[in-house]
């Protein structure tokens, strides 16, 4: 067997695989536009001010002791799950001798966990155009040996399925591109916002205490 005799099964065998694959890009970049339009239907109320109130009274309950009253303070401005469990893990280590390093890891962990969640999209932005183009000329060399034939109905049945997932390939990376750039915008409000929450309850007190001094005593409570 030559070689171009073996490409040409490979790339044969590559036709199913590839269009299935297409269908399932297309499938769940139609998912991940839902999720992208819940995502901006929970932010629409989005505030600064309110933020700071927030914050505010976050911090009087960790001055009187008050944590599960702290936290829930703060969960009507976690947007998600991950941003729920960074505040939750921030007043977690309030009071902790260290608690600045372990303060500053979770806000790393929290920052690791979004990027995660954009690449699904990101990879989708590559891998449609790129199975929009296998799509395409896999289906070309039987429609060519159908022209050589005669055959026009092979030719037509292989040019359309080529031209087909061209466009569903370039729609996914399209759609998939648009979908990377709002989430990267809103997760980075979002992580702006856990930051702004962490150097809040670590700083200075007007008082002249610190919260997390405050906070010591429910820390280390059973």
């Amino acid at each position: 067997m030559s070689v171009e005799h073996l490409l040409y099964d490979i790339s044969d065998a590559l036709r199913i695989p590839v269009l299935i694959m297409a269908v399932i890009a297309l499938a769940i970049v139609v998912v991940e536009t839902g999720s992208l339009l819940v995502e901006l239907r929970r932010r629409r109320y989005r505030s600064l001010a309110r933020l700071e109130s927030a914050v505010d009274r976050c911090r009087a309950h960790l001055g009187a002791g008050q944590s599960t009253e702290a936290l829930r303070t703060l969960q009507p401005f976690a947007w998600n799950m991950l941003m729920e469990e960074a505040y939750a893990g921030i007043l977690e280590q309030l009071g902790r001798p260290d608690a600045e390093a372990r303060i500053a890891k979770r806000l790393a962990e929290y920052d690791y966990r979004s990027l995660r969640r954009l690449e699904r999209t990101r990879i989708l932005v590559r891998m449609g155009p790129a199975l929009g183009l296998m799509g395409t000329l896999i289906p070309l060399s039987p429609a060519l040996a159908g022209l050589a034939d005669g055959d026009v109905a092979t030719l037509t049945d292989n040019l359309r399925v080529a031209f087909s997932v061209t466009v569903a390939g370039l729609l996914v990376g399209a759609i998939a591109f648009g979908i990377s750039l709002v989430r990267d915008r809103l997760y980075a409000q979002d992580f702006s916002d856990v930051e702004y929450v962490a150097a809040c309850l670590t700083a200075p007190d007007p008082d002249g205490g610190l919260p997390a001094q405050s906070a010591a005593a429910w820390v280390g409570s059973p």
